[in-house]
């Protein structure tokens, strides 16, 4: 398909590269020790909303494409605070914030990391040199286990005194980039950070959207879950088997969930906000049993290590490629 024929597409991608620059720099402003996590990521939410224009409660044209991500210190990934979680930033933590947002269901998946405290600089240096690395790399014919071992490469080369201790920095190797597909933030290719993560044969092609995402850390580099999950997301195909569903409250939170977000993932926060059915728990349980909603729990690496995250959302055009989340504070 000729590249003119996907300027609706990539227009749809710079309309939720803009908002997400917008939110950005909001987070930088305003996300400081002290501050509580549950109200911040209420408005934060509501921001990103109102800048896409969003106004029905609804994300399916336009809105947060998943949850905030505000995973702290040795958590890695798939934490944002759920009603009557009452945590408050501290000046010792490392906190990634990892925010989508979409057009028309076309993604912008990009994250960052934060630190008050100037020992975990070299930390966050690490992932963002990682994810540069990864977007240089990156075009037409790119191996993507060439793409990983040149990742790996840059975060190794990193180290951070911690408490007067040097410590290696490592990526951690279960976690990657991924295309980006219509309303799914994870399809198809993985993109690794480490070397021999994947077959040498699989390369990016024309015309495919990559989230080039890094994670780096102090700790084992391996990941366990938590219990306390925070981020879901109903199965591509769970609407063909609504019907079958012999408990009412577990088809109606089922359409709820369908016609507020579709297959962009969502957490309990966004329930509680937009009035879905009280006590939905154990309807939810059942819906995950029954494999029409998958949960994604929070994943952590070793107690008393730090992780960093950095992401951007890539085209692979047939002759460039375009990162639309790129902006200023990348510079």
């Amino acid at each position: 398909m000729a590249e003119v024929q996907f300027e609706g597409i990539y227009n749809d991608f710079r309309q939720a590269a803009e908002a997400h620059r917008q939110l950005r720099a909001f987070t930088r402003q305003s996300l400081k020790p002290g501050v509580k996590l549950y109200d911040w990521a209420v408005d934060f939410e509501k921001r990103g909303r109102n800048i896409l224009g969003e106004i029905l409660n609804t994300h399916t044209k336009c809105g947060h494409a998943f949850p905030t991500g505000l995973s702290i210190n040795n958590c890695a990934a798939h934490y944002t605070p759920n009603p009557g979680d009452n945590r408050i930033l501290k000046v010792q933590d490392v906190i990634k914030i990892d925010i989508g947002l979409h057009v028309n269901g076309h993604i912008i998946d990009s994250a960052f990391s934060m630190c008050f405290d100037d020992q975990f600089i070299p930390l966050i240096q690490a992932s963002r040199e990682g994810t540069y690395t990864g977007l240089r790399e990156a075009g037409v014919d790119a191996r993507l286990a060439e793409i990983g071992a040149a990742i790996e490469e840059t975060i190794s080369s990193f180290e951070c005194e911690i408490n007067k201790k040097i410590l290696k920095i490592k990526p951690i190797s279960e976690l990657s980039g991924h295309q980006v597909g219509d309303y799914l933030v994870h399809v198809g290719n993985s993109v690794p950070i480490v070397k021999n993560a994947c077959k040498r044969t699989i390369k990016m092609e024309e015309n495919q959207f990559y989230a080039i995402e890094t994670f780096a850390t102090t700790g084992k580099g391996r990941l366990n879950e938590l219990n306390d999950c925070s981020h879901f997301m109903m199965a591509p195909n769970a609407m063909g088997q609504c019907q079958r569903l012999k408990d009412p409250k577990a088809k109606e939170l089922l359409n709820f969930i369908n016609s507020h977000f579709k297959t962009l993932a969502w957490c309990p926060r966004w329930l509680h906000e937009w009035g879905a059915q009280k006590n939905y728990q154990l309807q939810l349980r059942s819906l995950i049993s029954k494999e029409l909603i998958e949960e994604y729990p929070p994943l952590i690496d070793q107690d008393g290590s730090y992780t960093s995250q950095h992401e951007h959302t890539v085209a692979i055009k047939p002759t460039s490629k375009e990162i639309f989340s790129f902006g200023e504070d990348d510079l």
